[in-house]
């Protein structure tokens, strides 16, 4: 008895990149897309630092609603290089990244739900939803709600890019070449998990985001071949950022700006995790793993 191809939809996926075959055009489009991108960020940055300096911190930090909107939104600026990189060095639309869109909207929608019952499920079984510190602060519910439309628009935005980039882009000219699924399986989303590598974090804390980023990668870019579109990996990013985004944070912390309850800092935030055990990256780890098998589950025939 043969065994079901379960990728069979990832050679649909991979169709239009089979154009512009070749090695360099996809280092010259990566550079180029990385490249315009910085430049960019760091054109945004600079204006608002001369017309707006308060209003520059607080998008740097995303401490406050409109500087974190800001910054997710900014992503939109991702997409736009991807899509004029895929014009003009590989004659493509923008479309062409997301496999049937009929089928995209409708695996989507079942992933996002899917995934954000497996969240809202977990923090109730942990009581994350019931007990608060007394310091704990939590923003007016009518402010929340009247942001809640905007910062699912801007996290669509900001995971949306995120995911045309590299397990759209990148995934499906790397299968091209190297049709192996550990070859586009792992060269994109170790390109992903870089780009989560911070400056100003500690080297434990580091290699934690890195490693969990890398996993992320990896259960997206599986669901992007199962599914043949974009839709899941989208879906699974959208509700990962919005329950990252949206409920908890520390008070005054980076990224802080748009959640319902704001914590009051641990006493013990300021050490420095002596292992990857004690960043809390199994946890992580197996919550990610739930919500795969959820989104599966979800674009499940």
């Amino acid at each position: 008895m043969t065994r079901p191809n379960r990728y069979a939809a990832h050679a649909r996926f991979i169709a239009p990149a089979r154009g512009t075959p070749g090695l360099r055009p996809v280092i010259l489009g990566f550079i180029i897309i990385e490249t315009l991108f910085e430049i960019s960020q760091q054109l945004i940055g600079l204006s608002l630092l001369l017309l707006a300096p308060a209003l520059a911190e607080t998008v740097q930090r995303g401490d406050t609603p409109l500087g974190l909107l800001i910054n997710l939104g900014a992503f939109a600026l991702l997409g736009i290089c991807v899509a004029l990189v895929l014009r003009v060095v590989h004659g493509l639309g923008f479309g062409s990244l997301f496999g049937s869109l009929s089928t995209f909207a409708q695996q989507f929608r079942r992933t996002f739900l899917h995934v954000a019952l497996v969240f809202i499920a977990a923090e109730a079984l942990l009581g994350g939803f019931f007990s608060f510190p007394d310091t704990t602060i939590l923003r007016p519910l009518d402010e929340w709600l009247l942001l809640l439309i905007p910062a699912l628009l801007a996290l669509l935005i900001q995971t949306g890019a995120e995911e045309v980039f590299y397990r759209g882009y990148l995934q499906q000219r790397i299968a091209v070449l190297m049709p192996h699924p550990a070859s586009w399986l792992i060269l994109p989303n170790i390109a992903f998990a870089l780009a989560h590598w911070s400056s100003s974090a500690p080297g434990i804390e580091n290699a934690a985001y890195i490693i969990w980023a890398f996993c992320f990668g990896l259960a997206a870019s599986d669901l992007t071949a199962r599914a043949g579109t974009l839709g899941p990996a989208i879906g699974l990013h959208l509700a990962n950022n919005a329950y990252a985004f949206l409920f908890f944070a520390e008070q005054g912390a980076p990224d802080s700006g748009l959640a319902l309850v704001l914590l009051s800092p641990s006493p013990h935030a300021s050490s420095v995790p002596d292992s990857l055990l004690s960043t809390g990256l199994p946890g992580e780890l197996v919550l990610l793993a739930l919500t795969w098998a959820a989104a599966r589950l979800a674009i499940a025939r």
